[in-house]
């Protein structure tokens, strides 16, 4: 493509502006070699000569930093961008509407309670030790436009779950998939699965947690699939924990149902109603992924959300108290006190554990409500990233958030004189920012096939597959490989 008769001008006075800075710079050069001739009839003091060449080199500098900023906003032409991501100006966005009050909500894994009063505080400062040890920091940065196809879709990947399957379910946007996560002071590969799975040959990956690490698995599963499609080779009863094996690489990748990571007696139905208050015992640790630890090589370990609901504390086989347990006569002890103890638990153990793997601790991840909640018409229906500023954190978040940071911050030296390697895996910024991610009402199939106005409930908090959830991803394995 030719350049416009303006660019076309703006380059010929570039020229004829460095050639007169050239000029100048050889008259500096004369003067400091005594080449210049100077008037023998004008008298001048070695105090005005020492001015004289002040001023001119003072002078020259400014021309040269004009021209060279001249040259960097003439050059930096941002890439063309397809009009589907044109439509939406990240500018122009409102600021999220958040709900003030929330009740208790079901037992469900996906409908879980939050408190938000929506402060103007945005996510803490990420401050201790770790931080500064990376060669980079792969969690501020921004989403910027990418114009390759996803890496799979719901035709070339099985194992996506209905609800978080929004192609299938007829999602009419596609602007969502054509982004990806460019930390800003480095450079971050793309998820090369080949390579990633010769690196994983006889070796044991399990994330640990709750629905979002269920989530998650699809997501590396799909990506991984581009080169061997995994064998299912065990899965509980509910199908909440299952393990694949890649036969060619001998590589296991698991994920353990533990929404609390200690021991819960949980009690519901298969459609997530409580017959019972959970009984949480905060000093021990959930047998399920215990029994494993020690055979695992890569474990990533998440929790959050179903620390909201109702439930009954222990510790020593004693009740301390519970969360919103109003008919009952127990101490009213909150989340933060629960999440807390239980948190401690996990990360204690795993600093004193000896493991000679690599152990990932997840931050909990945001969900994007707005104009209420789950059960109050909340919906997720935008369909561009957003840009730092343009969204808080919700009060909730910012309490699992700091009891999160402070606890991994005191377990560090521990591991670290203990020769485990845990890691911090920071996704809260990264996830906060794609409120377009999200099944939102096409959790469901077609919902609106039947009636364009119908009321469904949204999904907010789980990511569609393909969707942002795959730039997770792309982090890890740049933490697993560079360290």
């Amino acid at each position: 493509m030719l350049p416009s008769s303006s660019s076309t001008s703006s380059l010929l006075e570039a020229n004829r502006t460095r050639v007169q800075i050239e000029k100048t710079q050889r008259s500096v050069e004369n003067i400091f070699e005594g080449k210049m001739k100077l008037n023998t009839n004008t008298t001048w003091s070695l105090q005005k000569c020492n001015a004289f060449m002040l001023k001119l080199l003072a002078s020259t500098l400014s021309v040269v930093f004009a021209f060279r900023l001249f040259v960097s906003f003439t050059s930096d032409f941002p890439p063309d961008i397809p009009s589907d991501l044109q439509k939406t100006s990240l500018s122009e966005l409102p600021t999220p509407r958040l709900a003030a009050v929330i009740p208790i909500p079901p037992s469900d894994d996906f409908n879980a309670q939050e408190t938000d009063n929506s402060s103007d505080s945005r996510i803490p400062p990420k401050d201790f030790s770790i931080r500064s040890r990376e060669k980079c920091d792969l969690f501020t940065g921004d989403w910027i436009p990418n114009l390759s196809s996803p890496a799979y879709t719901n035709e070339t990947c099985h194992v996506i779950e209905d609800h978080q399957n929004c192609m299938k379910n007829g999602r009419p946007d596609l602007g969502y998939l054509y982004w990806r996560w460019s930390p800003r002071n480095c450079e971050l590969p793309k998820f090369d699965p080949e390579r990633f799975l010769e690196i994983m040959r006889n070796k044991a990956w399990a994330l640990i947690g709750d629905s979002i690490s269920r989530n998650h698995v699809q997501s590396l599963l799909c990506v991984l699939s581009k080169v061997e499609k995994a064998i299912l080779v065990y899965h509980d009863e509910e199908f909440k924990s299952k393990r694949w094996h890649f036969p060619s690489y001998n590589l296991t990748v698991s994920v353990i149902w533990s929404p609390f990571l200690v021991q819960a007696a949980i009690f519901e139905d298969i459609n997530g109603v409580s017959t019972k208050d959970i009984e949480l015992h905060l000093d021990k640790l959930d047998q399920k992924w215990i029994n494993q630890y020690q055979s695992l090589d890569y474990m990533i370990f998440s929790t959050g959300k179903w620390f909201l609901k109702t439930a009954i504390y222990y510790e020593n086989d004693r009740i301390l108290g519970c969360h919103y347990c109003p008919k009952r006569k127990l101490t009213e002890l909150g989340i933060e006190f629960a999440y807390r103890r239980s948190l401690r638990s996990v990360l204690n153990f795993i600093a004193a554990s000896n493991h000679k793997g690599l152990i990932f601790f997840r931050t909990s991840t945001p969900d994007h409500f707005e104009g209420g909640e789950w059960f109050s018409g909340g919906s997720c229906t935008r369909t561009s990233p957003l840009k730092e500023g343009e969204i808080q954190l919700k009060d909730l978040h910012k309490i699992l958030r700091r009891i999160e940071l402070e606890e991994f911050e005191k377990a560090m030296p521990k591991a670290s004189e203990n020769g485990v390697s845990l890691k911090l895996l920071d996704l809260t910024a990264l996830s906060l920012l794609r409120p377009d991610g999200h099944p939102g009402p096409y959790r469901y199939p077609h919902p609106f096939a039947k009636d364009k106005n119908a009321k469904v409930q949204n999904d907010c908090l789980h990511w569609c597959l393909p969707g942002p959830i795959d730039s997770w991803n792309d982090v890890i394995m740049e933490m697993v490989v560079n360290g």
